[in-house]
């Protein structure tokens, strides 16, 4: 190993070790991320004491993630990782202005597996909850437009006071959740009641970082959906409703046009969310759930 006598002279031998490691794809990430990591401790000049605040705020982090809450994910969306890595990696269709048109969006923190198989045109309302009643009419297809069968439905949303079940004493397990299949025309259809916005909890790291940077917490109404498909990438969705006021400022950066929904509003005074997804070809893998 080469003499330290800088700073600049740190990285560079913090470079040469991450070359020995064996796996190529972990290697060129090290090396990034070493790079990047030193770039912006030497820009920022960053001081001994603000380090010891960065590695208690980490730690934190972790220590603030339990069976209902995910501090790290938390903190990924606030920052715009999340959306940033989702876009990336699902191009989808680019319109001739250059904004990616993918129903890809984030997974969140609330995606809980095995819930309730539910029939086309059942309720996900397990326990009684008041709100604006909505009618979801759901349309799953491949690039080409083409309808895909038998694909899994998995769907969950926040309740009209901005809550998921786990979050709320007074909603019964797997409350406004459900599993649905896409019949032969590709469609899955459902009642329920219209979602609300919500603000991200704020008792913690991320909570005294956007206190600290003068940002609200709030996230627009959405409509989580996680379709699963031999032969198709797992597809993770959530559909924005147009009318909250909080859709161009969303907090996790998740909102974009193509996750945006019109949530028609009937002579009932019910709504009407009709909305298309778009599976791509890939592999059908789940992804580990953010809480238990």
């Amino acid at each position: 190993m080469r003499s330290i006598q800088s700073p600049e002279d740190v990285t560079l031998a913090v470079q040469a070790v991450m070359q020995q490691t064996t796996d190529s794809r972990l290697r060129e990430i090290m090396t990034s991320l070493v790079k990047h990591v030193h770039g912006f401790i030497l820009e920022t000049r960053l001081t001994e004491a603000e380090f010891r605040q960065a590695t208690s705020l980490i730690n934190e982090l972790g220590q603030r993630s339990n069976d209902s809450h995910n501090e790290a994910v938390l903190m990924a969306g606030s920052l715009g990782v999340s959306q940033l890595v989702c876009l990336l990696n699902n191009g989808g269709v680019v319109d001739g202005d250059g904004s990616i048109q993918t129903t890809q969006n984030l997974l969140g923190p609330f995606w809980r597996m095995h819930s309730p198989r539910t029939e086309n045109g059942g309720s996900i309302l397990r326990s009684p909850t008041s709100g604006e009643a909505l009618r979801v009419e759901g349309f799953v297809v491949d690039g080409s437009g083409c309808p895909i069968a038998d694909a899994e439905v998995d769907i969950w949303h926040a309740s009209p006071v901005g809550l998921y079940e786990q979050q709320d004493e007074t909603q019964a397990d797997m409350n406004l959740r459900g599993k649905f299949t896409t019949d032969a025309k590709g469609r899955f259809w459902f009642t329920t009641v219209k979602p609300r916005g919500y603000p991200i909890p704020t008792d913690g790291v991320v909570g005294r970082l956007l206190k600290a940077q003068n940002r609200h917490p709030y996230r627009p109404a959405h409509l989580h959906a996680l379709i699963f498909k031999q032969g198709f990438k797992t597809l993770i969705s959530q559909v924005y409703a147009d009318d909250d006021e909080h859709l161009g400022s969303d907090v996790q950066f998740g909102v974009t046009r193509a996750t945006t929904g019109q949530f028609e509003k009937r002579a009932d005074g019910s709504y009407l969310l009709q909305y298309t997804y778009v599976m791509q070809a890939g592999e059908a893998v789940l992804p580990n759930p953010p809480i238990k």
